[in-house]
């Protein structure tokens, strides 16, 4: 039998039971479902870094895969609950901005609104709508329910879409401002600058912080420990790191500060 695969990523932390009881409404629909955990320590609220973690993990689940999204602050109010069918994946998640890098990939994917109350738990919450309505609409569409039967179609023309990161030529023309756009567990920054804007030639270096600028290296051995350097992450962006520490809280950088590439 056909296992359908399915994907959780949320801003949920594992402290409380959240993750494990929409695990368990899913499994209750559709058990055969292999659910896997692509992450639950998105930022609180942070939809941008979410859509950023979605669109750099898509391509590395078979075709078929479900990917349920739920970072929310809109819960509860009258923003969208959506099912979107993009490429050969399919998505659920509030009409927020999260799947804006979606729409942008396939800007032919078919959106409808879940609204249909067959598919939801009874009497949802107004607080938990990742229980309630966003894991029964992803178990039954597992199931084989099409996504049609949800609710009335909505041209993705009219979905929220939000600023995603933008790079900004320096005044000399010998490279970028740009932004961290997330932080990891290691406290490594991932920058908004992508590999291939640094494959010609040139002595690139970036500089965030405090820190003196930093040429862009290929791992984190080829300095000291203790020592800055920029890299080309597993994202495919540019990463700055410090070896055996933490780039954040030693350069005092974050999410959203500025970050600069230059070719010497």
């Amino acid at each position: 039998m056909h296992q359908p695969v399915i994907t959780l990523m949320t801003d949920f932390g594992l402290e409380d039971a959240f993750v494990g009881v929409m695990k368990g409404v899913i499994t209750s629909i559709c058990r055969e479902a292999r659910v896997i955990d692509l992450t639950h320590a998105i930022s609180a609220q942070n939809v941008r870094q979410a859509a950023f973690h979605l669109d750099r993990s898509i391509s590395y689940f078979p075709d078929g895969t479900i990917f349920v999204c739920v970072v929310d602050p809109g819960v509860g109010t009258t923003r969208r609950a959506i099912g979107v069918q993009a490429g050969p994946y399919r998505f659920i998640a509030p009409d927020n901005g999260l799947l804006t890098t979606i729409f942008e990939r396939w800007p032919e994917a078919r959106c409808h609104e879940l609204t249909n109350a067959n598919y939801q738990l009874a009497k949802p919450s107004a607080t938990f709508h990742g229980r309630d309505l966003f894991s029964p609409a992803t178990a039954h569409i597992a199931a084989g329910v099409p996504l049609d039967a949800f609710g009335p179609t909505i041209d993705i023309a009219d979905c929220t879409r939000i600023e995603l990161w933008q790079n900004k030529p320096l005044d000399d023309g010998k490279g970028w401002t740009g932004e961290i756009i997330a932080t990891d567990h290691f406290g490594n920054l991932i920058t908004s600058f992508e590999a291939g804007m640094i494959l010609d030639s040139g002595d690139w270096k970036v500089k965030a912080g405090n820190s003196e600028p930093m040429p862009i290296l290929r791992t984190y051995g080829q300095v000291e420990q203790g020592q800055p350097l920029a890299y080309i992450g597993s994202s495919g962006m540019v990463e700055i790191a410090i070896r055996n520490g933490n780039a954040s809280a030693e350069l005092f950088v974050g999410e959203g500060d500025v970050v600069e590439i230059r070719r010497e």
